[in-house]
């Protein structure tokens, strides 16, 4: 049962158990039920493995028990859009397929300008999907890309394609991901800042930051910057066991990740309202069943 409704049958059934009522009593309570926020859930695309067409996919996400999803771009725009027509799911954001391959901090401008091309193909697809956010890696920080430099120049592609963002009603969100680039969240913060947009945000990660932060307090410093979040386990003791990549070989739930602490964090500061798991490789809809009953228990802590 979720929170608010608990607490507005816990009312009633007090009420109607003890006369007169209070009706100031009343009220401030369900003023508080009123403030405890809801949430959708969302998948993201990359991580539904099974087979099928996009209509195929979609169907399998919805009986899963999910509200939407969140599409790479550059997707047969069509058939994403009849697939989420006949399913009834939303997108909840879309994820630019491009940002690696064609990185915002490259050294050579020609790939940085296909790099600003395909986050450009994104936001059309955000606003084609009716969702007002994308998902962007600004770029990464090499042994020949230095951290100003990665910095200067995914500032200066961003710059470039907030009018875009602007026209198109879109959020450019920065996700946090293992890229040593933003890894502070004061970082993170000051990098959204310098834009002075709306239209620039953050799309916070909670299981990339275990490997050198607590998602809880990146939540809270972020506040109303964070735009999405994404769901998604990871396990210290098997990154130490059998190296890095391996602790998000964990089930959601079963890693980490403070969930409790996660959750009452963003209730207080997160401004979205979508949750989207990133979270391994479903194949079947039994393991779709299983990650969203996981995501259900997160939600409702």
């Amino acid at each position: 049962m979720q929170r608010r409704n608990f607490i507005r049958n816990t009312l009633l059934a007090s009420g109607a158990l003890a006369l007169p009522i209070d009706s100031r009593a009343v009220a401030e309570a369900f003023s508080m039920s009123k403030s405890i926020p809801t949430f959708k859930k969302s998948i993201m695309w990359g991580t539904v493995g099974l087979k099928g067409s996009v209509l195929d996919k979609c169907k399998a996400i919805k009986m899963a028990g999910y509200a939407g999803i969140q599409p790479n771009s550059h997707l047969d725009r069509k058939e994403v859009l009849d697939a989420l027509k006949s399913t009834g799911l939303v997108a909840s954001d879309v994820c630019c397929s491009t940002h690696w391959d064609k990185q915002l901090s490259h050294p050579d401008a020609t790939i940085r300008q296909e790099g600003i091309e395909g986050v450009i193909v994104a936001m059309e697809d955000a606003k084609a999907y009716g969702t007002d956010a994308i998902l962007v890696v600004p770029g990464s920080v090499s042994d020949t890309v230095a951290y100003d430099e990665c910095w200067e120049r995914s500032s200066e592609s961003i710059r470039k394609l907030l009018p875009t963002a602007e026209k198109l009603k879109i959020k450019i969100c920065i996700e946090n991901v293992w890229n040593n680039f933003l890894l502070t969240p004061l970082d993170a913060c000051r990098y959204i800042d310098q834009f002075k947009s709306k239209y620039a945000g953050f799309y916070f990660d909670c299981g990339n930051i275990l490997a050198f932060g607590w998602p809880e307090q990146w939540i809270r410093i972020l506040g109303a910057r964070t735009v999405r979040i994404h769901i998604k386990e990871f396990s210290k003791q098997k990154a130490d066991r059998e190296g890095r990549w391996a602790g998000f070989d964990v089930k959601l739930t079963e890693g980490d990740v403070n969930w409790e602490k996660v959750m009452k964090e963003a209730r207080k500061s997160y401004s979205g309202e979508w949750f989207t798991t990133e979270q391994g490789n479903s194949q079947t809809q039994e393991e779709l069943i299983d990650l969203n009953k996981r995501l259900d228990k997160i939600l409702q802590m």
